[in-house]
């Protein structure tokens, strides 16, 4: 039986405790209480649900006494009802059961109820007693049915809709208010639609409307735009009311009303605005409390902010003065004003101007304000002098800026330099360069104050610090920078740590991220490990292996293991198996809560292990896990729980093979009988509805459940194209040509805007580039389609001023060259731009802008190959490029041939690092890369540390046999794992693997955590070899090993009588 059953059933037990019904006990109806007479009668009609509400409004003012049961069995009996308590609690578990999988049913049930019967059931939904409900010795934990009854897909639907029908009538407003809150907190905003307003009560007491305004604030990001205008409009109009302004000229928006709206003021309009009078205006920005309203209001538009302060200036309060700055909150961002306005007041505007990162969209303008507001802060002054003041609008210092501040400077501004968030990469090896240079030696109190600049510290330079300043920083808040680190840092720092031949070894010292980075080789060497120790550590797969199978041997408690973080990452099916089918059961809740962390593979075993204990109580998505002929058993009527179970899981992470996941889809389909027919079914298939056919979601989704199905399909990461046709297509019928559409539909429907042609996106780019501009700044998982982003370019080259180009370069004369406001704007639309217009950008803003160019990924080869001149007509050639200049250009280096490659300085191993975070190296190219770092360097290969050989990363894959076999096998066997994610050539990693065997043995004797350590090293093994293996360890093969398998290799893993791949593949 489910938690959920299990736990509504609990009300049952009162019946199996006491007796049975032939108890001779008195059965006249004067020996019951009313009370218990009517939940007997609706027992008897079947309505379970009331039965149960009385009997927990009998408990709250009577006692029960042992003989209560043997009473209603009785009084039962003498109406010649037929029950059984067996049959009984067969029945009436069913109907409680159906309560959670038919949640439809559960609201008609509660609009059945009597008044007393629905103040009980609000009652429970209010309350937060953590006492179970006694009667005697039997306990019904009625927090845990609420609980459980509020996580359940659907009821929360059904309670909240039941409690806007009928609480007003039932409770007080105040506490309907909390019921209402509870339950909207628990929906993700998708209960609150643009309908729900028509049905809030219009009459509320000022402290429940204020209270109800609160919980709508609260929610707002997660409310769509639609709605948040139906709701603003609900609150404007009992706000309007209560004012009694009936004259148009006065404003019903007054201090008060402004508070009560809080981020809802937006929703204003720009005539409502400038009729707020200024003593109203005045009041308000007198708030204590107004400036922290005024920092949450990040969907302002710069023409609603202008209005706003406006008329804050028309007030009694000096705009120039700071105080009034400091009011402003995000206002602060659109206040343009720069007439005589001093140094002081402009560094106090900038400081205010911290949290304008916040605001959605038009952040163009901030940085063009920041950029005037810096100048005058800096007017006679230099910039080393007032470094400190300038906040964060130092970001928008050029490198030739940074390098003229003086070491002196950036050590007296360091506490406000290592809080700025949003550095370029080049900008923090300038500014640490600097710091270091004042402190002479890297120390731990020198480190400690570098914050964010941490990262800019060279790899080397970590590497030579004094290995108790590390523990230090390992042990201190700073640690939280080191997961900003590049792998090779990272490396440096352990490579110091773990020194070989330390028998004070600091691998348990090591936290969270970073301990990721430790090699199977030392954990191998660190003899005192401990589940505690693993709690707040990220674990790979191969550290988890080895430490779960470690510690096993020591710790009988399988509950300390399995809640130790991610050490449930190295459960293997042989420790599965091993569990007694009690212990199993026990424990399976710690599986099913780590369920993210498990792969398909551990999935798999944990289904099969509950199949052959306890079938009838598995929980359903794991049937997923088995073959295709276990789902074809389960029957309609488990249906609902089935889909309940899997929509609550990750689809694509419990199944990777495809025929298997078409089964289950096949199965899922069925159970919907190819539609969703209202909002209760979306909320069943929960996360399945991104793997619904394009069919059902185009013509089986009912108009009723679309809105909310839409709230789910905004999240889907990856549609099929039939899918986004298909939602294209329904978007369309429902809204009409993107022509027509209003600001919230576009705004609603933003992340499917991707979904349509240029054509239909060109009025869309007329009528809300802001919009349009805002919905393409969110899409960073996926690069959008072309069309989609030369509607985003059009929008922003028809918004901006055009000016032609000042670039005295030949054929550049009356061009509109990008400027740094329209490549910020454009973001991955800047790969629109025609090589000849990026060539003809001028020097500034190639300056300020080429490491965004840099890391866009949709820019083409020509485009690449004219950012790259660019970047020799402002550098010189790459002999005098330092190491900022070749970090700061990204992918644009990739259009460095060969001959450039070696004129670049690359002694650094950090420089290096940063050329092979790059993957679309020639072999030619690397090849440079590589002799360019041993020659500069002054390093043989049997010089490399292990930290070189990170930073190194797919240059390595340039090297050939003989070279890499004067890898020292000290240096290799610590970043085997590192290695192990290259995707080189089968004779490279053939070699490497020749190297393992010198760490980890013959491959014979590789166990789980070896293969999984080396990942594509692996893929060096041989068919001798391949065949050496144990076939219970093919799982732990990487998906990444086996796509580098010669083809011959591969075909040996599939002959007949060996492992086949029939399981999940892969660990």
């Amino acid at each position: 039986m489910s938690q959920e059953t299990r736990t509504y059933s609990l009300f049952l037990f009162l019946f199996l405790s006491h007796g049975v019904a032939s108890h001779a006990v008195p059965d006249s109806r004067q020996d019951l209480h009313p009370l218990l007479q009517k939940m007997a009668e609706e027992i008897i009609d079947g309505s379970y649900l009331n039965a149960l509400l009385d009997l927990i409004q009998f408990q709250s003012s009577h006692v029960w006494t042992a003989d209560l049961s043997r009473r209603v069995l009785a009084y039962l009996n003498s109406r010649n009802v037929a029950f059984t308590i067996r049959s009984l609690q067969a029945v009436m578990g069913n109907h409680l059961e159906q309560c959670l999988y038919r949640p439809q049913k559960l609201l008609e049930d509660l609009r059945e109820t009597d008044a007393q019967q629905f103040r009980t059931a609000m009652k429970c939904l209010l309350e937060d007693k953590k006492d179970p409900l006694e009667l005697e010795d039997i306990i019904i934990d009625l927090g845990e049915i609420r609980e459980q009854a509020l996580q359940s897909p659907g009821v929360n639907r059904s309670l909240f809709l039941i409690t806007l029908e009928r609480c007003f009538q039932v409770l007080n407003s105040l506490e309907c208010v909390e019921i209402l809150g509870r339950l909207l907190r628990g929906s993700s905003g998708s209960f609150l639609q643009p309908d729900v307003t028509g049905r809030l009560p219009q009459d509320l007491r000022e402290d429940a409307f204020k209270n109800l305004s609160a919980v709508f604030k609260e929610l707002y990001d997660q409310t769509s735009a639609h709605s948040q205008r139906a709701l603003y409009s609900w609150m404007a109009g009992i706000l309007q009311t209560s004012s009694n302004a009936t004259d148009n000229s006065v404003s019903w928006v007054s201090a008060e009303n402004l508070w009560i709206l809080g981020r809802y003021m937006v929703h204003l309009s720009f005539e409502e605005i400038m009729k707020i009078s200024p003593i109203e205006i005045g009041l308000f920005i007198s708030y204590d409390n107004a400036t922290k309203q005024l920092d949450t209001i990040y969907d302002i538009t710069p023409e609603l902010a202008q209005a706003f302060l406006e008329r804050i200036s028309s007030s009694s309060f000096d705009m120039r003065n700071t105080s009034t700055i400091h009011r402003l909150g995000l206002l602060v961002c659109f206040y343009k004003d720069l007439e005589l306005l001093d140094a002081a007041v402009a560094q106090v505007r900038l400081h205010q101007m911290i949290k304008c990162s916040r605001l959605r969209g038009f952040q163009a303008g901030v940085q063009k304000l920041k950029a005037d507001l810096l100048d005058i802060a800096t007017e006679n002054q230099t910039l080393s002098e007032t470094l400190g003041s300038l906040s964060d609008a130092v970001v928008g210092l050029t490198h030739d800026q940074l390098e003229s501040l003086s070491p002196e400077a950036v050590h007296g501004a360091i506490s406000t330099l290592n809080q700025v968030s949003s550095w370029a990469k080049s900008q923090v090896i300038i500014l640490s360069a600097k710091y270091l240079a004042h402190e002479k030696v890297l120390s731990f109190y020198g480190v400690s104050q570098m914050g964010v600049l941490l990262a800019g510290v060279g790899t080397q330079a970590f590497y030579g610090m004094d290995r108790r300043d590390l523990l230090q920083v390992l042990r201190s808040s700073i640690s939280l920078h080191l997961s900003d680190l590049s792998p090779a840092q990272q490396q440096g720092v352990l490579s110091k740590m773990i020194e070989a031949g330390d028998a004070t070894s600091g691998v348990v010292e090591i936290q969270g991220a970073f301990f990721k980075e430790v090699s199977l080789f030392d954990l191998r060497r660190e003899p005192r490990f401990n589940a505690t120790d693993l709690k707040e550590k990220e674990l790979r797969r191969s550290q988890a292996l080895f430490l779960y199978e470690l510690l096993s041997q020591t710790t009988r408690r399988p509950a300390e293991l399995l809640s130790a973080g991610q050490l449930v990452k190295g459960v293997m099916c042989s420790h599965i198996d091993a569990m007694s089918a009690d212990s199993f059961l026990a424990h399976f809740q710690y599986f099913e809560n780590s369920l993210s962390l498990l792969s398909p593979y551990q999935v798999n075993c944990l289904a099969w292990k509950y199949w052959d204990v306890a079938r009838s109580t598995m929980p359903p998505f794991l049937l997923a896990a088995l073959p295709a002929r276990y789902l074809a058993a389960v029957p309609a009527s488990r249906c609902v729980p089935f889909l309940i179970s899997l929509g609550k899981s990750q689809l694509d992470s419990l199944v990777l093979d495809s025929h298997k996941k078409n089964s289950i889809l096949r199965k899922v389909q069925q159970c919907l009988n190819n539609s969703i027919a209202d909002e209760y079914a979306v909320d069943i298939v929960g996360n399945l509805l991104c793997h619904l056919p394009a069919a059902i979601l185009h013509r089986g989704v009912s108009p009723r459940a679309w809105a909310t199905a839409l709230h789910g399909l905004r999240d889907c990461p990856d549609l099929s194209p039939e899918q986004k046709a298909a939602v294209r297509l329904r978007l369309l019928e429902q809204h009409g040509l993107p022509q027509n559409w209003t600001a919230e539909t576009t705004k609603d429907l933003g992340p499917f805007l991707v979904l349509f042609s240029g054509e239909e996106l060109s009025s869309i780019a007329t009528k809300f580039p802001d919009i349009l501009q805002q919905a393409a700044s969110k899409m960073a998982r996926t690069p959008p389609p072309k069309e989609f982003l030369w509607a985003v370019f059009e929008s922003v080259r028809n918004s901006s001023e055009r000016r032609p180009s000042s670039d005295p370069s030949p054929g550049c004369h009356g061009v509109a060259a990008p400027s740094s406001e329209d490549i910020f704007k454009l973001a991955e639309a800047n790969a629109c731009w025609a090589p000849e217009d990026l060539l003809c950008m001028e020097e500034d803003t190639f300056i300020r802008n080429v490491e965004l160019l840099g890391a866009l990924r949709g820019l083409s080869r020509p485009q690449l190959m004219t950012l790259k001149e660019k970047a020799v007509q402002v550098w010189d050639t790459p002999s005098y490029w330092r190491e900022h200049h070749i970090v700061s250009l990204g992918r644009i280096a990739l259009a460095l041939n060969e001959s450039e490659l070696e004129q670049l300085d690359l002694s650094s191993i950090d420089t290096v690092a940063s050329l092979s975070q790059q993957t679309e190296w020639t072999p030619g190219q690397a090849k440079a890369i590589l002799q360019g770092f041993l020659e500069d360097s002054g390093y043989s290969i049997q010089d490399l540390k292990s930290f070189h050989l990170v930073g190194l990363g797919a240059t390595l894959c340039a090297m050939n046999v003989t070279e890499i076999s004067l890898i020292r096998i000290s240096e290799f066997r610590v970043v085997a794992a590192r290695i192990g994610t290259l995707l080189c050539s089968i004779h490279v990693l053939a070699e490497f693997k020749r190297k393992a065997e010198a760490v980890f043995g013959n491959p014979a004797e590789w166990s789980s955590s070896v293969l999984q350590e080396l990942g594509t090293i692996a893929a060096g093994v041989t068919k001798e070899e391949l065949r050496m293996l144990d076939e219970d360890l093919m799982p732990y093969f990487q998906p990444s090993a086996i796509q580098c398998l010669p083809d011959e290799i591969f075909r040996e893993l599939l002959w007949p009588g060996g492992f086949g791949l029939a399981a999940p593949c892969c660990f």
